[in-house]
C-alpha cells in the first residue's frame, strides 16, 4: 500500500506539506499543491477518510441545508458549491426541507445531535433565532447564501437594486406604463424577496417621475402558470394596458411572453417583457433578463465557508448581526427593508435580448 511519505517523495516536498495539501488545510502554494494531487494519483495513494476524521476531528463533510430543490435556482447553487467542495477535499451531505415544519425541526436537530459535518452552508434560509443558536451551539463555520442573517456571514444579490436595474432599462427604452408581476402575498417568506423585488420596481419608476399605479401590479406564485394568469389579467382590456411588463423571475416573465402570444400581441413590438435570474430556458425564449449566476454563488459561498475552515477567516460573534464589508455597519432596524446587512454583495447582470424594445409612438 502506497503509504504519504512515496507521495512527499515524489512530490519532492515533506510529508506535512503533503497532509496539507490533500487535506485543504493550511496554506500551501497552488502549483506545490497541484504537484501533490498529481503525484497522489499516480501512485494511487488515497487519504483514508476514517483515519483522517480520528487525526483532526474532522469529517471532511459539509452540511448544505436547502427549502427545496425541484427549484433550478437551488440545484444550481448546490452543484456550484459541490464543485467547490470537492476541489477541496470536501463531501457534501444535503438536507431537504420541503417536507415542512417537522423535517426542518429533525434537520436541525440532526444536525446538532450527529454532528457528522464540519460546517453548515444554509442556502434560502431566514433561519429563526432557535435555529440559529443550534447551529452556534455546534461551534462550527455557518455560512448563509440568498439574505443577510444575525451572527452569520452572508452572500447574496441585491433583489431590490436588481428588479430597479430591469425596470430602468425598460424606462430607458421610453416606456412609461410598465407593469409588474410579483410574488403574492403567500410568497413573501424568507428575506422577504418578493417585496423587496416590488420595491425596486417602484424604486425605478419613482426615480423617473412615473406614477405608481396598482391597478397594473399582480401578484404570482413564481411559476409559469401564475405569470400566464397574472399577464392575461394585465393585457385582457386593451384600453390603457402596459406596454411592458417586469416580472420578478424568468419563469414569470416566460408565462407573460406565453400569454401575450395567446392574446395575439407581438413580443417586443406591442408588448416589451423582462424577467430576473438568468435561467437556461431564457434565451430559447429571447428573454431581456437581469442574470444572477446561481452556480457561481454556489462557489462563492462554498469558497467562503473553506476560508474559515481553514482559518483564514474568523466567524462573527454568534451574537452579533453580519456587516458590509466596506462600511462595517450593519442596520439597526429588523423590518423587509432593514436588517443585518451582507457579509458580501454579489453581482448581477443585465443581458438585453429580443422581447424588449422601444414602445410603438
Amino acid at each position: 500500500m502506497v503509504g504519504i511519505d512515496e507521495v512527499a517523495e515524489r512530490a519532492r516536498v515533506s510529508t506535512a506539506t503533503v497532509s496539507r495539501a490533500l487535506s485543504g488545510r493550511g496554506y500551501v502554494a497552488e502549483g506545490t499543491r497541484a504537484r501533490v494531487h498529481e503525484a497522489a494519483r499516480e501512485l494511487g495513494y488515497v487519504v483514508s477518510a476514517g483515519a483522517s476524521a480520528l487525526a483532526s476531528g474532522r469529517t471532511r463533510n459539509v452540511g448544505v441545508v436547502v427549502p427545496f430543490l425541484s427549484h433550478w435556482f437551488f440545484a444550481a447553487v448546490v452543484e456550484g458549491a459541490q464543485s467547490a467542495l470537492q476541489e477541496h477535499g470536501y463531501d457534501l451531505t444535503l438536507y431537504n426541507l420541503s417536507g415542512g415544519a417537522d423535517a426542518r425541526a429533525r434537520v436541525f436537530d440532526d444536525l446538532l445531535l450527529r454532528q457528522r459535518v464540519d460546517a453548515v452552508l444554509a442556502i434560502g434560509l431566514e433561519l429563526t433565532p432557535e435555529e440559529a443558536g443550534r447551529l452556534h451551539s455546534l461551534r462550527k463555520p455557518v455560512v448563509g447564501l440568498g439574505g443577510p442573517l444575525p451572527g452569520v456571514p452572508a452572500l447574496g444579490i441585491d433583489d431590490r437594486a436588481a428588479v430597479r436595474l430591469a425596470t430602468e432599462h425598460l424606462i430607458s427604452l421610453g416606456h412609461e406604463r410598465i407593469g409588474y408581476i410579483g410574488g403574492s402575498a403567500d410568497f413573501d417568506l424568507d428575506f422577504h424577496l418578493p417585496t423587496m423585488r416590488q420595491l425596486g420596481y417602484r424604486d425605478a419608476l419613482t426615480e423617473a417621475g412615473i406614477e405608481i399605479d396598482p391597478k397594473i401590479e399582480r401578484g404570482a406564485d413564481f411559476t409559469l402558470r401564475g405569470g400566464n394568469d397574472a399577464a392575461k389579467q394585465l393585457l385582457g382590456a386593451p384600453r390603457n394596458r402596459p406596454t411592458a411588463i417586469v416580472a420578478a423571475s424568468d419563469v414569470m416573465a416566460i408565462g407573460a411572453i406565453l400569454a401575450a402570444r395567446e392574446l395575439g400581441l407581438n413580443i417586443p413590438s406591442d408588448l416589451s417583457v423582462t424577467g430576473l435570474d438568468g435561467i437556461p430556458d431564457g434565451e430559447f425564449f429571447g428573454l431581456t433578463t437581469v442574470a444572477q449566476y446561481p452556480a457561481e454563488q454556489g462557489r462563492h459561498v462554498a469558497q467562503l465557508l473553506i476560508d474559515r475552515l481553514a482559518g483564514l477567516v474568523e466567524d462573527p460573534a454568534p451574537d452579533t448581526a453580519s456587516a458590509r464589508l466596506e462600511n462595517g455597519v450593519a442596520p439597526a432596524a429588523t423590518s423587509p427593508t432593514a436588517g443585518p446587512a451582507l457579509a458580501r454583495e454579489l453581482p448581477v447582470e443585465l443581458i438585453v435580448r429580443e422581447s424588449t424594445a422601444r414602445p410603438r409612438p
